[in-house]
């Protein structure tokens, strides 16, 4: 059955007109929710969960979650999912779509928003296609995640019984359709707070406790011992970055270049595939903080302090290919002309959650490219394959 690919795009263009940044959902889960009545699903289909209420950050409204009960032939089939994230990264803000032949483009010095407006229009288009086809498909949650790109937290903080217990799930998030991801990273997120002691620097640097030494000796320490950047020891692997660096929200005494500094707040990441890896590399960003802060002292011998706080944002996950959701998967790439591509993935993606929560995830593309840059563009072609996809992967017997 071909999809109606105009009415695809179409919808597309729709999401990506709409501003809707993490944590600030609000208004693209409104026209979610417009577009999939008009597709013909059913107000009472369709709600929002209380996942916000749950979630430790500032976050407007809850995941969607919409309700397909089974058709035909199917009907009584067990339950399966589709998912895809509702929230864009914050440098999409004022993009402007146009099309460009078989390309989405942007005319504004933003990212474009397809990561993940792309995967909100597949699942749109799943839901009408169903509908104005009448075809025959098994019970379908359909569910719009919040807060993906600042944590995963809308799938993380989800309700499994407000899902319907599906026996499998099917995420839409990347760039070619053709892509099977049975597997991802697991990763940290850490900060740092720096406690030194200020002091003028001109006039008696002796008595000050610099925290920006503290943080150079240590962000030394983890360069020099291989713990930086792409981490490898032995057979094991993983990634760790220092992000932004910044007087936080204890904020120094002083921004002067004549204060020796008392505060200096860190955030960094490590992930690994390894589950127990990545918390190694975070481990040794502690150990090296807590030394050099013993390193640096002041003519008192009083010396720095640290406060190390990690959170784990995700666990790694990888299926077994005996899995039946992952046969399903691969046949139904090849049943829409794609060639199937079994792989893992080095970024965190709500099915990391979903795994973790039991149900089996398996994410394909949508179209994406250069995501999070101001040079983000779809590919309509991949677009157009993920839709037919996605109903293929629905009405299968």
């Amino acid at each position: 059955m071909p999809v109606d690919t105009k009415a695809a795009t179409d919808r597309l263009m729709r999401f990506l007109a709409v501003e809707g940044v993490t944590g600030q959902e609000a208004a693209i889960g409104r026209e979610l929710m417009a577009a999939l009545k008009e597709s013909g699903v059913p107000a009472k289909a369709i709600r929002l969960d209380d996942a916000n209420t749950r979630i430790p950050v500032p976050t407007e409204t809850g995941n969607l979650i919409v309700d397909l009960p089974g058709r035909g032939a199917l009907h009584n089939q067990p339950r399966i999912m589709f998912m895809t994230h509702m929230d864009t990264v914050p440098l999409c803000a004022g993009a402007k779509p146009k099309k460009s032949g078989r390309r989405i483009v942007n005319s504004a010095k933003t990212a474009l928003g397809g990561d993940n407006r792309c995967g909100c229009g597949v699942l749109v288009t799943l839901a009408a296609e169903l509908e104005k086809h009448k075809l025959d498909h098994p019970p379908i949650t359909l569910l719009f995640c919040v807060r993906e790109e600042s944590g995963l937290y809308g799938a993380r903080h989800v309700k499994l019984d407000e899902l319907g217990s599906p026996v499998m799930a099917f995420n839409y998030d990347g760039g070619s359709a053709s892509n099977v991801v049975i597997g991802a990273v697991g990763a940290d997120r850490w900060t740092v707070e720096i406690m030194g002691r200020a002091s003028h620097a001109g006039v008696a640097p002796e008595r000050g406790i610099s925290s920006t030494m503290i943080m150079a000796l240590a962000l030394a320490e983890v360069k020099a011992g291989g713990w930086f950047g792409k981490v490898v020891k032995g057979k094991r692997q993983g990634t760790s970055n220092v992000g932004p660096v910044t007087g936080g929200e204890g904020r120094p005494a002083g921004d002067a270049t004549n204060v020796v500094t008392d505060y200096v707040h860190v955030r960094g990441e490590s992930r690994s595939h390894d589950g127990k890896f990545f918390k190694e590399i975070t481990k040794a960003y502690k150990a090296a903080f807590e030394k050099a802060a013993k390193k640096v002292t002041n003519a008192q011998g009083k010396s720095g302090r640290v406060k190390f706080k990690a959170e784990t944002d995700y666990y790694p996950f990888r299926m077994k290919d005996s899995q039946p959701i992952i046969k399903r998967a691969v046949e139904a790439v090849s049943a829409v002309g794609g060639t199937p591509n079994v792989r893992t993935a080095n970024g965190g993606l709500d099915a990391n959650w979903m795994v973790r929560h039991g149900i089996p995830t398996v994410t394909f593309g949508a179209g994406q490219n250069e995501a999070h840059t101001i040079d983000e563009w779809i590919n309509l072609d991949e677009y157009d394959r993920a839709c037919a996809l996605a109903v293929q992967l629905a009405t299968m017997r």
